[in-house]
């Protein structure tokens, strides 16, 4: 585990660049993965994705598989990659903050 600091918050990231527990996330995460993905800008769209993968692994405690997540977002896999070009799995979920995904998400 290796330590990033941005805008004077201090993350413990894996070798991947997932923040090291879901309880740390915070907005200055979200801003931190938005840059490093390079994302201009956070729309409603990133939020509804966002908060659907917070509160699938609130309740479940793994992130939902993708077609779980197209289907509760109405979103196709096509736009949620252009919403977050590294994927649903590496963008999305490590701006959620949750854990590196083993599965297909």
């Amino acid at each position: 585990m290796t330590q990033v600091e941005y805008k004077g918050k201090t993350f413990t990231v894996d070798e991947d660049g997932f923040i090291d527990s879901f309880d740390n996330w915070c907005p200055e995460w979200v801003e931190y993965v938005k840059e490093s993905e390079g994302i201009q800008e956070l729309t409603e769209e990133h939020w509804k994705v966002i908060h659907v993968l917070q509160d699938y692994y609130t309740k479940h405690g793994i992130a939902p598989m993708v077609r779980i997540l197209t289907k509760v977002t109405g979103y196709k896999l096509k736009y949620i990659y252009e919403l977050f070009p590294s994927g649903p799995g590496k963008g999305a979920c490590k701006m959620a903050g949750l854990p590196k995904p083993t599965g297909c998400v």
